[in-house]
């Protein structure tokens, strides 16, 4: 029996780096949320110890794909030989985007298979399991927006505004290691209070990799100059996407038709979510 299950992904409504760590990874402050663009997963366990992803990806060999190492790293915890599944992909999300979907696969592998293997892990357990995975996979199992602290994975529930959005993506991909290893990143942004942050308006959040993804991309650079004329207009995560926050759909659409009418990049309009849809 075959089973589908979401996974969405998120936004970094701010991002601010406040120190590098002797592990090389980076303390930072992130305001996650989720939104309703997601790929689906389909799962059909098996019981004779072969994990398949039956969904090639061209730049990604199979062992190295975050799914398979997810349900690896799911089945080697539970010592269970007999655990098996195959796993196959709708795949939306664009790949580095910033918008976790890799992150957010294997997060909807490791929920999706404690439920169909019947292991009845508890969420913290998950969690640990995708802390090991990537820094991202923590707040797509927690499945709420959230503040997050440490490499990312330090979270508390907020509830935010849940406002619609024009997501663009300029046709390239960006690997988070150079941005991360960049000379120019700041890293010593002062940590600041949750309270504090969230009493911000929107147009006041920055996003600590920006500037230098703006440098180093100049596509990416020129898109966010033009949208920025209509609304608030930020990078998410690394990018190269592009989030500009809208009070109506309709807002959203009338954006996008100008950003067509001036840039051949994919664009789409959603809308931003506390509840993440791989809960539903």
């Amino acid at each position: 029996m075959m089973k589908q299950w979401y996974s969405p992904a998120k936004l970094n409504l701010f991002l601010y780096i406040t120190g590098r760590r002797a592990d090389n990874y980076h303390n930072l402050q992130t305001l996650f949320q989720f939104i309703d663009y997601c790929d689906i997963v389909t799962f059909k366990v098996r019981q004779d110890n072969q994990i398949h992803l039956l969904t090639e990806f061209v730049n990604v060999p199979e062992d190295k794909n975050l799914m398979v190492i997810a349900a690896n790293r799911l089945k080697s915890y539970t010592n269970r030989q007999d655990l098996g599944v195959d796993i196959t992909i709708d795949k939306k999300i664009p790949m580095g985007g910033g918008l976790g979907g890799a992150s957010s696969n294997a997060a909807t592998v490791l929920v999706a298979l404690n439920q169909l293997w019947q292991l009845n892990l508890t969420t913290e357990t998950l969690i640990e399991i995708g802390r090991q995975i990537g820094a991202d996979v923590p707040i797509f199992i927690y499945g709420h927006a959230a503040f997050a602290q440490g490499i990312g994975d330090l979270l508390l529930t907020v509830d935010i505004p849940q406002y619609w959005y024009l997501v663009t993506y300029p046709n390239i991909e960006i690997s988070t290691v150079k941005v991360f290893n960049d000379p120019e990143l700041i890293r010593n942004t002062p940590s600041q209070d949750l309270d504090d942050l969230l009493a911000l308006p929107f147009d006041q959040f920055k996003n600590d990799c920006e500037n230098v993804v703006r440098k180093r991309y100049p596509i990416v650079d020129k898109v966010i100059t033009y949208l920025s004329q209509f609304a608030p207009t930020r990078l998410t995560g690394t990018g190269a996407c592009i989030f500009t926050q809208c009070k109506t759909e309709q807002e959203a659409k009338q954006i996008q038709q100008k950003l067509n009418n001036n840039f051949q990049v994919p664009s789409f309009i959603v809308k931003s979510l506390n509840r993440s849809p791989l809960y539903n």
